[in-house]
Order: structure tokens, then sequence, then C-alpha cells
């Protein structure tokens, strides 16, 4: 999510100039884990931009909300880490007038819930043993009628800090898991995963490179890697109430990703069966020359839709799970909000997601300050739901990112553009800000405002 894409156009109520967002998150400071250093901010990463909160122009009423409206907030786990930041999470939360949290329970392969499947995280390791962040929260929430989706990164599954020190994490118990870079293809080609150079080089590189990438990331096509998942998905929807599954990082981090020796030779697998012989064998002449990369350079479009639908299928699978384990739980998935952009620069086919019903709903990360670009983006998304005229849409936006003023304006633009909800990345962010307005916390007074129609026009959204 570093690099900025390229804008594209497309028809849309006339012809509308649509640029790619660049959903870039930040949540509040907490303490470091052992072993861990403080990272930039990247996407649900801890940290700031720095934007000033207050904006010198006036804030526009925002249009009326629909009767069912959600109202939601990004909860980052640094708030899971003691039950009195829950509680007062929470309350807040009710207080100011949301009616949906979606909580990070798996945030880097690791859980913030008493799990069957991923260690616990090295944030609760000072917490009393018996502490579950996500219990203590369902009670919380679901005595005062807020409904909780359990937030679950998907891929991402480290950060740019220190390699896990628990050996039970994935990354040190299944190496041969992760994704390779472009770059390091021939490097890694014959380095068995177990070595621990293995994942120190790919951890190394990526720090190098962390305007590029945010950490190391699991192979989405990787057979075990999506049993995993819907491991995770299974346990959290059979072990607690929950009203829904809410999946980020579904995706590749970039079109850089996956040239694991795994994944190449089980893209020329499927690829080998759909070109001519001669030129299958001589391709495999090349790889056994050293040229690793060769299948897929010579087929790009091909390796492009191969990556694409180990991402479909995977949302496939999660989707027979939650159908299996709770069928009246919610699946949404937090995407790229510009369609172009998510599916071929990530892999991301959200819009065919919606179409044939996968996914219940999608949460386009529109994080812009442009509320043109902003509101072109959610119309992007909301034709696409033709099922529901945009009800299946929830819209992201990136508080951080924009003044009070603006996120209020953004409100209201996706209220006009036919979105079922709006969710604010993120409460961590909102929480920490010292501004005061009009004698309210940043964060209570940026829900009043935003949500001061529901009570003028006796809509509920509970």
């Amino acid at each position: 999510m570093r690099s900025t894409p390229s804008l594209f156009r497309l028809g849309l109520l006339g012809i509308l100039a649509v640029g790619a967002c660049t959903p870039v998150r930040g949540g509040g400071p907490a303490a470091t884990p052992a072993g861990e250093r403080a990272t930039p901010a990247r996407n649900d990463e801890e940290g700031a931009t720095g934007r000033s909160p207050i904006g010198e122009d006036d804030a526009l009423a925002p249009a009326a909300p629909r009767a069912d409206e959600v109202r939601g907030v990004w909860v980052v786990r640094t708030t899971l880490t003691d039950r009195e930041r829950i509680r007062e999470m929470v309350r807040r939360t009710d207080e100011a007038g949301f009616n949906t949290l979606l909580v990070q329970v798996r945030g880097r392969g690791d859980a913030y819930y008493d799990s069957d499947v991923e260690p616990r995280s090295a944030w609760l390791g000072a917490t009393d043993g018996d502490f579950d962040p996500l219990e203590t929260l369902l009670e919380e929430a679901h005595r005062r009628d807020m409904k909780v989706h359990a937030w679950v990164v998907a891929q991402l599954v480290c950060g740019l800090s220190a390699l896990p020190d628990d050996q039970a994490h994935l990354v040190n118990r299944h190496p041969e898991w992760l994704s390779v870079p472009r770059a390091l293809a021939e490097d890694l080609w014959r380095v068995d995963p177990a070595d621990p150079a293995f994942a120190a080089t790919l951890h190394a590189w990526a720090v190098e490179n962390g305007d590029r990438v945010e950490g190391l990331f699991a192979d989405p096509g990787h057979p075990e890697v999506r049993q995993r998942l819907v491991a995770v998905v299974r346990d959290l929807l059979g072990s607690y109430e929950l009203d829904g599954v809410h999946l980020d990082y579904l995706r590749y981090p970039s079109p850089e990703f996956d040239y694991s020796r795994r994944s190449l030779e089980r893209f020329r697998e499927w690829a080998g069966t759909q070109v001519p012989l001669g030129l299958s064998s001589s391709l495999d002449a090349r790889v056994a020359g050293g040229d690793v990369t060769a299948w897929a350079r010579e087929h790009p479009e091909m390796w492009d839709g191969f990556r694409k639908s180990k991402v479909s299928s995977l949302i496939r699978e999660v989707r027979r799970a939650v159908d299996a384990t709770a069928p009246s739980a919610t699946l949404s998935v937090a995407v790229f909000a510009d369609p172009v952009d998510a599916e071929r620069g990530r892999f991301q086919d959200w819009r065919g997601w919606l179409e044939d019903g996968t996914v219940d709903v999608v949460a386009p990360m529109a994080y812009t300050p442009d509320d043109e670009r902003f509101s072109d983006l959610i119309r992007l998304a909301t034709l696409a739901d033709g099922q529901t005229g945009g009800q299946r849409v929830w819209a992201g936006v990136g508080i951080y990112q924009t003044t009070l003023e603006g996120a209020i304006r953004k409100v209201s633009l996706a209220r006009e553009s036919g979105a079922g909800g709006v969710l604010f990345f993120s409460y961590d962010w909102a929480r920490d800000q010292s501004a005061i307005i009009d004698g309210e916390p940043y964060f209570e007074a940026l829900a009043r405002r935003a949500f001061e129609p529901t009570s003028m026009s006796g809509a509920s959204g509970r």
C-alpha cells in the first residue's frame, strides 16, 4: 500500500475522474512488546501522520442516514491489552452513537482471544493469563446492543519490527508459507525455508523496502495457509457470539509477490496444461538453468490470472466456513477502494465477490483527504452492488488523513452515494488526539457532529 497507483477514468453518472486510494492507516500509540521496535504508521500499525485534526472550514451538515445505517469504527489490537481500555472503548463508542465495532483479534499471526489455532499475542504477555480480550469486549458491547465483528488480518503475519520470538508463531513454525518478492526469487530458490536465513532474508528485504511492503505476508495460494485462515474463522465463530467476521489484507502485497519456489512451481503445474508441449519443455529447461521466473515472465496474463484466482478461491473457502459454522454472521472484507488497482495490483476482485454473493459487505478503504475522489470511489462501490443499491457497502473514512470537517463531509458524501454504512479508521487514533472541539474531545466531537442528523430525523441505527 505504499506506492500511489495511477489515476484512471471510468464512466460514472457521466465521466468521473477517479484516482486510486492509498489506504494507509494509523492507530494509537501503545507500549511495544519485548523484542519489537516502533515502526511508522502503515495500515493499522501504531502511529499518526501528524495532520491537524482541526479544519478552518465550516462543517457541512451531514446528509440524513438510512434507518439501518451501520455506524462503525475499526479498533486496533492495542486497545485490547487490558480490561479497562476495552470497557472505556465500548462506553465511549456507544455514547457517541456508534452501533458496530470491528475489533482486531488476529493482528500479525497472533491472537487477542482464547485461540485453539494461533499463539497468544506478545502484547498480552504482561496481562492476566485468564484475560480474554474478545470475551470481555463482547460482554460489554452486547450489553449495550452493539454489534461486534472479529477483524482478522489474513495475509500480513509479521510487521517491520523484529521477527516474532514465539516458536509457535507461523513465521517460525512454517516459514515455507511466506511470500517471496521477485527480487529474491533466484536468491531463495534453493534455500530451505527451515533455514533461519530464509525468514531473516525476507525480513531484511521488507525493512529495506518499507515504503513498498508492510512486513511479511503469507502466500494466499498455499494450501496450508488457506486451511489456517479457515481454521481461524471457524475457531472464532464456533467459540464466540460474534455478529460477523471482517477480513483485512486478503490479497497479495503487490504484483511483485509471490515468487517463492512453491508458488512458481504451482503456477507451472497450472499453466503447463495450457501451453504447447514444445514451449513447456523450453521453459522448463530455462528454469533448470537458473531462470526461475521464466514461466511467469513469458505468460504474464496467465500469471496474474493465477494469482487472482487464488485470492478469490480463498475467500470462497472462508464463505463456506462461515455458512457452515454461523450462517447468520456477516462476512465483510476491507478492500482497496479503486477497483482497478485492487484487481490488477493486489489481485483482489471485490466487484466479482459482491456480484456472486461471496461476501456480504465490502469496506472500500477510501482513505484520502480529497472529497471528490472519496465520493467517486464510494459511488463506484455502490454501483458495483447492483443487488441492494449500495447497502452492502460500508464506506471507509481515514480520519487520520483529513480534518475533522473533512471527515464529517465524507460521512455526508457516503450517505449521498447510497452506502449502507460508514466506518472510521480508527478509534485508537481518534482516542489519542489531544484536540478539544467546542469543549469535547476529538472523538466525541467527530461522532456527535457526524451522527447528529440521526436524532434530528428520528432514524435509529440500532
